[in-house]
């Protein structure tokens, strides 16, 4: 089969999927390629760590592939005849520091050959105030990555450790995210506005927009690698900057009350197809104000 017949088997854009593998549960990759690919997306899926489980369910192995191979297989990447497939890179979690320059040179070779690819960046850093990578790959990912996506899904403390800046409200994570660099920003975990809420901020265009729901308890690990891929997803099949906040964010809310009903310690991805492609789910939409008034683009 040639290369173009290939290309033209599917309708939809390859999308490259860049983050940790789990043997059980749904964060990283497992939850990322899961997502996109049961929307339509074909993946190309680059583990960057390999994991039992997830960390935060104890102590495990962790199986990080030696530098100069992981550099190898990116530039691999980055030279195949098949590059022209691909409509979308998404990055997240990095199991060391020396594998984001593979990754920037694997997104520009992608952005080479097609110009209007996305590059979202999830820079998963830590949570709740914890870091969990170290200082060398925070500035990579902020001085490397940053520049080049076009749509980052910090959660707040992600943004506070990539700013260096501490945030009280809403408008200052309008005005960080406004200066990080992509034309798009998710701030998941964003200051709620309703007692008992919880949202996710898109400041874009000039224009801030909180999708809320109310928090769910004991939620598992994997929301943030859910929430940007359906975001990435919801982006390449058209929807604006609003609706795709909306849709992702009501995706992301239902299967996470539906697997914490079930008592499920992972996200019950596999159950839950339907709420990815139509999610019934609501979600409280905002519009915040934006520093200096804003404007339509």
């Amino acid at each position: 089969m040639s290369i173009a017949a290939s290309s033209a088997h599917h309708d939809r854009p390859a999308v490259i999927c860049v983050s940790s593998h789990v043997a059980r549960g749904t964060v990283g990759n497992r939850a990322a390629v899961f997502a996109l690919e049961s929307l339509g997306f074909p993946v190309w899926s680059v583990p960057t760590v390999t994991l039992p489980w997830h960390p935060g369910h104890g102590p495990a192995t962790r199986i990080v592939p030696p530098a100069g191979d992981f550099a190898a297989l990116m530039d691999d990447l980055a030279g195949s005849p098949w590059l022209g497939e691909v409509g979308a890179v998404l990055t997240g979690y990095f199991g060391d520091g020396d594998q984001v320059e593979p990754t920037a040179r694997l997104v520009e070779a992608v952005k080479r050959a097609n110009p209007g690819a996305t590059y979202i960046c999830d820079p998963v850093l830590g949570d709740r105030g914890r870091m969990y990578q170290s200082q060398t790959t925070v500035d990579a990912i902020r001085d490397r990555l940053i520049p080049l996506a076009d749509i980052a899904t910090p959660n707040r403390f992600e943004l506070e450790f990539l700013t260096g800046l501490e945030f009280t409200d809403n408008s200052h994570l309008i005005e960080a995210a406004a200066t990080l660099g992509p034309e798009a920003v998710v701030v998941t975990s964003a200051f709620p506005m309703l007692r008992g809420g919880i949202g996710n901020l898109l400041v874009r265009d000039f224009q801030a927009v909180l999708a809320e729901h109310r928090v769910v308890e004991n939620a598992p690990h994997g929301l943030g690698d859910l929430t940007a891929a359906v975001f990435l997803a919801r982006t390449l099949s058209g929807a604006k900057g609003e609706k795709a906040l909306q849709s992702a964010t009501a995706t992301v809310f239902e299967i996470l009350a539906r697997t914490t009903k079930r008592g499920a310690d992972e996200l019950t991805l596999e159950t839950d197809t339907d709420s990815l492609k139509h999610p019934m789910a609501m979600v409280q939409m905002r519009r915040l104000a934006y520093p200096g008034g804003g404007r339509r683009a």
